[in-house]
């Protein structure tokens, strides 16, 4: 089966302060139709959402989470915190996301996706970049399938680069892969995404950082539908 795809293509731009990233990206994705990349704030971007990462119980004192809270104000927090409390319980799972309203006129959305559990967590041994960037997009299909045509365009940060101290490289490659296989997959919730994902890139999970490489796309998607 096909993978139902949004009926307006979606703007992606990948932007960051970190140099060392936005080169990363520039070579991880440099054979992908329909990426922006540039260096410079998320706060810069006029967007339809931004994608945060952040942690599981959406404390946002940290890293790109504490930019946006204090630019957007504290009651996004309590926005983000209330949707992970009424949709997982008070916890979010690395590998899922919540699009709340911002607040602003820009962003009219925030995605909070966690790339770790709990504040200042490193992760550059895990794929939690890959979930996290592919949980993202889950939520903007999800939005996008509640009310057509609210997220048109998007932007993201490197995942997982600063405060989970993920190399630039890793960070770039996973991003691509997290992203290729949400775009090559259909899932049925998150729970299959992050089974399907993890299954997907164990081989690069066992594998020394240093030698992590993006993972080639599958060749042909699962049959499900995304909800």
């Amino acid at each position: 089966m096909a993978v139902n795809r949004e009926q307006t293509p979606l703007k992606v731009v990948l932007t960051d302060i970190n140099t060392h990233v936005v080169e990363a990206w520039r070579a991880a994705f440099a054979d992908t139709p329909g990426i922006e990349i540039r260096k410079g704030s998320i706060l810069d971007e006029t967007v339809d959402a931004w994608v945060s990462p952040t942690n599981s119980r959406g404390l946002m004192n940290g890293g790109v989470d504490a930019v946006i809270k204090h630019y957007l104000g504290a009651g996004i927090q309590l926005r983000v915190q209330r949707a992970i409390r009424d949709q997982f319980t008070g916890s979010l799972p690395v590998g899922s996301a919540v699009c709340v309203s911002s607040g602003a006129v820009n962003p009219k959305f925030l995605i909070s996706t966690p790339t770790m559990e709990s504040s200042s967590q490193n992760v550059s041994e895990t794929l939690n970049v890959a979930l996290a960037c592919a949980a993202a997009f889950q939520a903007i299909h999800r939005k996008n399938n509640e009310a057509p045509g609210s997220i048109e365009s998007v932007a993201l940060v490197g995942m997982g680069a600063q405060t989970g101290r993920v190399p630039a490289r890793v960070c770039a490659n996973l991003m691509w892969s997290g992203y290729t296989l949400f775009n090559d997959y259909s899932f049925e919730d998150y729970d299959d995404l992050r089974g399907t994902i993890t299954a997907q890139l164990d081989d690069i999970e066992n594998a020394p950082v240093e030698k992590r490489v993006r993972i080639a796309p599958p060749k042909r998607p699962r049959p499900a539908s995304r909800r």
